[in-house]
């Protein structure tokens, strides 16, 4: 388990979710004490999250991204380095990807496809496809740790 995922999972047993049907923006940032705003374009400020209205999938996404920035990082991306800001970006995906599909819980699942991912943690077929392809590739790689 790497640092992502047991914050992660630290984060859902902090506010008691378990499983992927209680993944939903507006009960995650209530428990968070977080503001969730729709508008033109999804960024965070402080404590509050602002969404761009869309499909129920892609809000979802884009609130584990903006998550990030609330949770995990400090600092004005408008005063920052291009490269600090690419970092930054970089990681708000990379968390996106554990918190809306969170590995604890897709172990839990007897099967694991794109089409069971997009469905059971109403995300995007492209992002079900992406974070299927980060699961398994972490399977493979604790199975080949073993091997000489």
């Amino acid at each position: 388990m790497n640092n992502i995922e047991r914050y992660i999972i630290n984060l859902y047993k902090s506010i008691q979710i378990s499983h992927p049907e209680q993944l939903e923006v507006k009960s995650i940032a209530n428990k968070l004490g977080i503001t969730v705003k729709h508008g033109s374009m999804s960024f965070s400020f402080n404590d509050i999250v602002f969404l761009e209205k869309t499909t129920e999938q892609l809000a979802w996404q884009m609130f584990g991204h903006e998550l990030c920035h609330v949770l995990r990082h400090a600092g004005n991306q408008l005063n920052m380095h291009y490269l600090f800001v690419q970092l930054q970006e970089w990681q708000a995906d990379y968390f996106a990807y554990h918190f809306c599909v969170p590995t604890f819980m897709l172990a839990q699942l007897k099967e694991v496809s794109i089409n069971v991912i997009a469905s059971k943690f109403n995300v995007e077929h492209d992002f079900a496809l992406k974070r299927l392809e980060m699961y398994q590739s972490k399977i493979i790689s604790r199975r080949n740790k073993y091997v000489l």
